[in-house]
């Protein structure tokens, strides 16, 4: 850029101002490629929030959200003295703790396994493998589930009966088995594209440490402890938290295809209350006060963790 001379009073005396660009100017083609996923998060993610007013209001849909009559807190009042809350509550931690206990490791441990491969062929391969359940719709796979799992046809039926002798176990309608069905299918579905980050992470550890250990006489193991796993721990904070953050959340099309009269003891949900009393039923202000209640769990869970993960490993998403 040009430079400006401005001369002072003194005679002789001169100032030197360098023009520079501002930082916006010099980086403005990174703020273009930010303006998508700003402008997504904006019109689906944050101008929606507006109509959370619903869970305080009488919602009218002929009448609409303004129009509508304020009514406080009684959705919420209705909530938590409805007799199946405690059961639905209990339900939906359950399920959700079961997937971060048995869930959230096994794509560490997929990756980790994976890193270990030398033959790069057999890794894409296998990589490819665990990848793709990841884009099957939730219905493809429960339609999976009932293939293996069927009474008539399943072929883990198929197999017991033939070995046993005994009568085939009726695993979908039964209320002891279905929240390890919702558990594992979903660990299927996901274990792959959740190996994607923590394979990233283990990218960024830098070789010359592993070349270092093993002149030290470090072992694999050892190696694993000292090395690999504290590489991964930030990693493994922060998507332990996201997941915490959102435990209430486990998804309608997961846990419906799965759920009838006979497992519903154990399997229903929020989120299956939450459309037969909103999209069937037409109760929009108290489903909507349903989700809100979630997302202050959900939210309390992320601050709580977030604080004790601050404290214990020094690692937080804030």
């Amino acid at each position: 850029m040009g430079e400006i001379q401005v001369t002072g009073q003194l005679v002789g005396e001169t100032v030197t101002v360098n023009k520079r660009p501002s930082y916006f100017v010099k980086n403005h083609p990174f703020y273009l490629m930010l303006a998508p996923a700003v402008l997504y998060f904006l019109i689906f993610r944050y101008i929606p929030l507006a109509g959370s007013v619903i869970a305080f209001k009488d919602y009218n849909i002929f009448k609409g959200i303004i129009a509508s009559d304020w009514v406080g807190l009684q959705w919420f009042h209705q909530l938590f003295t409805f007799p199946k809350f405690v059961k639905l509550l209990q339900n939906t931690l359950l399920i959700g703790f079961y997937q971060i206990i048995f869930a959230f490791p096994a794509p560490i441990i997929l990756a980790i396994l994976m890193n270990e491969l030398r033959m790069m062929k057999l890794k894409r391969v296998i990589q490819t493998i665990v990848y793709l359940p990841h884009f099957l719709s939730w219905t493809i796979v429960a339609g999976l589930v009932y293939m293996l799992l069927s009474v008539q046809t399943g072929l883990v039926n198929t197999v017991y009966v033939n070995l046993t002798g005994n009568e085939p176990i009726n695993f979908l309608q039964n209320v002891h088995y279905v929240r390890t069905i919702i558990v594992s299918s979903g660990m299927w579905k996901e274990v792959g594209w959740g190996t994607i980050i923590f394979l990233a992470a283990l990218t960024g550890i830098s070789p010359s440490l592993y070349e270092a250990s093993t002149i030290d006489g470090a072992g694999r193991w050892k190696q694993f402890v000292h090395i690999t796993l504290p590489g991964l721990l930030p990693a493994i904070t922060v998507m332990l938290l996201l997941k915490l953050g959102h435990v209430m959340d486990l998804g309608f099309e997961q846990i419906y295809p799965f759920l009838n009269p006979l497992t519903s003891e154990k399997a229903d949900v929020f989120d299956t209350y939450t459309y037969r009393a909103g999209v069937v039923g037409g109760q929009y202000s108290f489903t909507t006060a349903v989700g809100l209640f979630k997302s202050v769990v959900g939210f309390t869970l992320l601050l709580v963790f977030n604080k004790a993960s601050k404290v214990t490993t020094g690692e937080g998403l804030f």
